[in-house]
């Protein structure tokens, strides 16, 4: 299938993706720049498609208006008489939300009548964190972890001079409802700390870029600006000038942006400065900011990724999984309202399968959000097809306190954290502490966005996450793909279901097994290397011996890790009996004979699930070609290439884990497979 040339793709906002709307008459009511926005939209596709915007809401087919009588900025009610369709928002954001919301509708959303059904985000901040750099990095790149090309934010050192992709960008994001966008890496390197001083000019033309989309920015900042930005001999967080510094600092941007919306700080971590220098602690260190931003409603999100990246790789006693909640858990009640504690879901990196962080139990008078990870750093770099909704669903519905309780979702949402095993009835001033749902974000100048055209669905399934928790993931992600390819035949559609379904299952099959985490090539973490962490100062250990595998993290032979966690979980994963298979090698050592659940070995599952992954991207790869007719022709190619590169990484994770496994353990594959 041949295509027209372009320069971007457009993901999953097409023109015939607003067809239906297009194609209809329709009224637009109400002020405000996102109305604004609205009208914009709602004109474009009724010229493109035969549609017609009209002045009088008793000649449309569809009717969008502003009531501000309609509790919630964001939210709005749609219903549907006497064959019109009829939305009421609680502000121009909420309109801008409907509209997108038909828009995923299709023609359903023209379909029979019905009552209002009342929609509203579950998640007040819905952000994303760009690890973009002003300059290229020795090391890392233009964009930390990023795997779709360079920064579409800046070139040669500053913000760029044509934003069109940045405004394309803010259309994608305001299209599935996220309110907020974190503008350069939180690991802040000499020119990027200048953001807030020598290109705040082009930070007013990023905010500029994003704010008809309903999007406000945040910088990352470093804790030591006052001395290498501001020329003071100190960061001490108690020190006046230092406070006055910050005081400056913050004026100075809201004067030039009126929404900034604050700064996201990653301290004391991985060699970036902190209050620590000063023998002060993470409260000392994110009030300060805070009262820097209180006049203006700015607000603070603070990392809680602290460990010891020093770690001896002798000394068992000492456990990074640990290191958030010994770090911030004694903290709770000291950060001010403004604070918002940015938690990474897992207790260590991002891995494909590691347990929910005990810090989000843990601190029920603190304001959490929940970071996750699109970009795919430990899960295939974009250069893998694997969709993560249900990992991140798993997450986001994931029981603290055990099923039917509060869950992470509740918790980012402001419903509670208390630590009882009851429900959200006593939440006391917990019910107020809203947070929010934050990843890192995966785009880059790549014309497909993602590097992996099918990238996108995690972009997109991820903001549609953060909007409602609870939905399901499948229906996300055929969303997207009706978006995304809005004429394509059924062949498409059941074929994208069977690559993506069941892909992040299937990487966690062909890696590293049984929550163990890892065994990824040191420095780009791309590919296996099952022992390339395993004598580094990183704490990232899985101790295989000829014995067994697995980190001891219990209480009573371990780090203690597992009372960390409320009830019923510090008892379910204590006692290797109860613990899930997908985390045991997390929390036990283990003899590689040792039975599962299942019914096999230790052992025998890597022989199987290794086999048994890899195999499968042979066959998505194989689906994939069987669509040359069926896509357009760039895309086709681009996924073709890279689901290549997963076959032949697969093989190399399966043969390399087998081969470790067999030489460890001694023990052969049941099946007579080959191993070496």
């Amino acid at each position: 299938m041949t295509n027209s040339p372009t320069d971007v793709h457009p993901a999953w906002l097409p023109p015939a993706a607003l067809r239906p709307v297009g194609a209809r008459r329709v009224h637009v009511a109400g002020d405000g720049p996102l109305v604004a926005t609205v009208r914009a939209e709602v004109a474009a596709a009724t010229t493109a498609h035969g549609g017609a915007l009209v002045d009088d809401p008793a000649a449309a087919d569809l009717v969008l208006t502003v009531d501000p009588a309609l509790d919630g900025a964001d939210a709005f009610v749609v219903g549907r008489r006497d064959g019109v369709t009829t939305v009421r928002a609680g502000g121009d954001a909420g309109l801008l939300h409907a509209l997108h919301h038909v828009v995923r509708q299709g023609e359903a959303a023209f379909g029979a009548d019905h009552e209002d059904e009342r929609h509203a985000p579950v998640e007040p901040v819905r952000m994303l964190d760009h690890w973009d750099n002003m300059t290229v990095h020795p090391v890392m790149g233009q964009v930390e972890r990023g795997y779709a090309g360079g920064s579409i934010f800046y070139a040669d050192g500053k913000v760029r001079h044509d934003l069109s992709r940045v405004e394309a960008y803010a259309r994608l994001l305001g299209s599935v409802g996220i309110n907020a966008v974190g503008l350069n890496n939180v690991n802040v390197h000499a020119t990027e700390a200048r953001l807030l001083t020598d290109h705040l000019d082009g930070v007013v033309r990023l905010a500029a870029a994003f704010r008809p989309h309903g999007v406000r920015v945040y910088l990352s900042v470093s804790f030591a600006a006052p001395m290498t930005v501001g020329g003071l001999p100190s960061s001490d967080p108690l020190d006046p000038d230092v406070q006055a510094w910050w005081a400056d600092a913050a004026a100075r941007v809201y004067a030039a942006v009126p929404d900034f919306g604050g700064f996201v700080v990653k301290a004391d971590s991985e060699g970036q400065p902190g209050p620590f220098a000063y023998g002060r602690d993470h409260a000392d260190g994110a009030n300060l900011l805070a009262r820097a931003l209180a006049p203006f409603g700015g607000t603070v999100f603070w990392r809680a990724f602290v460990y010891d990246h020093h770690q001896d790789w002798r000394d068992r006693s000492t456990d990074r999984a640990r290191a958030a909640y010994d770090h911030f858990a004694p903290l709770d009640g000291r950060f001010d309202d403004n604070v918002v504690l940015q938690v990474k879901y897992g207790p260590m990196d991002f891995q494909t399968r590691e347990p929910v962080s005990p810090v989000i139990a843990a601190m029920p008078r603190t304001r959490l959000a929940v970071e996750l990870q699109v970009t795919q750093e430990y899960t295939g770099q974009q250069r893998h097809a694997v969709w993560l909704g249900p990992q991140w669903s798993q997450i986001l519905r994931f029981g603290l306190w055990g099923d039917g309780g509060r869950t992470v979702a509740d918790v980012a949402a402001g419903a509670g954290a208390g630590t009882g095993a009851e429900g959200a009835g006593a939440a006391g001033t917990g019910a107020a502490r809203t947070g929010g749902i934050v990843a890192v974000s995966n785009v880059g100048d790549d014309p497909f966005w993602t590097g992996h055209p099918l990238a996108q669905a995690n972009l997109y399934t991820f903001a549609r996450l953060a909007w409602d928790p609870s939905a399901d993931p499948v229906t996300l992600l055929d969303e997207w793909i009706g978006l995304t390819f809005p004429d394509a035949a059924a062949p498409v559609r059941d074929t994208l279901h069977g690559i993506l379904d069941d892909s992040w299952r299937t990487y966690e099959d062909y890696t590293a097994p049984l929550g163990v985490g890892f065994m990824v090539r040191p420095g780009h973490h791309y590919g296996p290397d099952v022992d390339g962490y395993e004598y580094t100062p990183w704490g990232t250990y899985h101790f295989a011996d000829r014995d067994g595998i697995g980190v001891d993290r219990t209480r009573a032979t371990g780090t203690g890790y597992t009372g960390q966690y409320p009830a019923p979980w510090r008892e379910v994963y204590e006692d290797v009996a109860t613990c899930p298979d997908e985390l045991l090698l997390f929390f036990h050592h283990v003899p590689w004979s040792h039975v599962l659940h299942s019914g096999v070995s230790v052992a025998q599952h890597v022989y199987d699930t290794h086999w048994a992954g890899a195999e499968r991207t042979g066959s998505n790869a194989a689906a994939w070609t069987a669509l040359a007719d069926e896509v357009p022709d760039d895309l086709h190619a681009r996924v073709t290439e890279r689901l290549a590169e997963q076959v032949r990484s697969a093989h190399e994770w399966r043969d390399q884990l087998c081969t470790y496994v067999f030489r460890h353990s001694g023990i052969p594959d049941a099946r007579g497979r080959r191993i070496y």
